[in-house]
């Protein structure tokens, strides 16, 4: 087992562990680490614990020390240097006509190096441009390019629900999202109704996808045979929320919707096979 504390760079950033050493940083602190990037500013969100080594990434880098006062107004100052440096690579890529979209800009904490991250079609040669910027800046440049998702968890801004984007807000890490979820929750298809603002389908998706994967077990399957008393019929739909069974009659195509539990009693035995070769 490893000592271990969490550090995170941003807001809805990624955790980092770190050897917290003897510094004696807990929850709530700030620290000064060494990264692969160079010194950085973080904030300590999970305090000392033991991990086991195999979920750490070795070397595991220690806290170089709690952070001061003095630190939070360098980061201060960093900031505004950052907004500066946005206007100054803006008016360098335009002048260079390049194809790419400039998102964020970012300081480290030691201002060793300035990271420009940017969105771009495609591959882009931004060598003159780094000379450009490692000219007025006189310090390590490094240009980042980013996907669409990364894009909006940086920016920010609202969903179709009103609230500010989860990427953006709390989520610290891009889960796999499919067209199957949406599927499976019986959602429209359209891909305005399920697409965040960054144009890939909602993180959202996710969220329930497992409960619905769960309840739907106990549902029969599309097409299963089933008797009612107004004839032989199968089954058609299915409505998890409300936890009932659209039933298509054989014989008038008429549909009734029943309660899952009806359905389960007048089911066909297992082993039953549709052979109207609906799927």
């Amino acid at each position: 087992m490893v000592t271990v504390v969490g550090i995170r760079f941003k807001k809805a950033g990624k955790i980092y562990y770190f050897d917290p050493a003897e510094t004696g940083v807990s929850a709530g602190d700030s620290a000064i680490v060494e990264t692969a990037r160079g010194v950085e500013y973080g904030d300590v969100v999970v305090g000392p614990k033991q991990v086991e080594e195999e979920s750490i990434v070795s070397p595991l880098k220690k806290v170089i020390r709690r952070a001061t006062p003095e630190d939070a107004v360098q980061v201060e100052a960093n900031t505004k240097k950052e907004k500066e440096a946005y206007r100054v690579c803006l008016k360098k890529i335009t002048e260079h006509e390049l194809p790419m979209k400039l998102v964020d800009v970012e300081y480290t904490f030691d201002a060793n190096k300035i990271i420009f991250y940017f969105t771009a079609d495609g591959r882009i040669d931004f060598r003159d441009l780094v000379k450009d910027l490692a000219s007025v800046f006189r310090t390590r440049i490094e240009l980042r390019q980013i996907g669409v998702r990364d894009e909006a968890k940086m920016v920010g801004g609202l969903g179709c629900c009103g609230r500010v984007l989860c990427c953006h807000s709390f989520l610290g890490d891009f889960e796999p999202v499919s067209i199957k979820m949406a599927k499976e929750q019986n959602l429209s298809l359209n891909p305005t109704k399920i697409s965040g603002s960054c144009g890939r389908l909602m993180c959202c998706l996710k969220y329930e996808n497992d409960a619905y994967e769960a309840e739907k077990k106990e549902f029969p399957d599309l097409g299963t045979p089933v008797k009612l008393p107004q004839g032989e019929g199968k089954v058609c739909s299915i409505n998890i929320l409300k936890k009932t069974v659209n039933v298509e009659l054989k014989d008038s195509r008429q549909q009734i919707e029943l309660p899952l539990k009806e359905i389960k009693a007048l089911q066909h035995p297992k082993g039953v096979k549709n052979t109207d070769g609906a799927d």
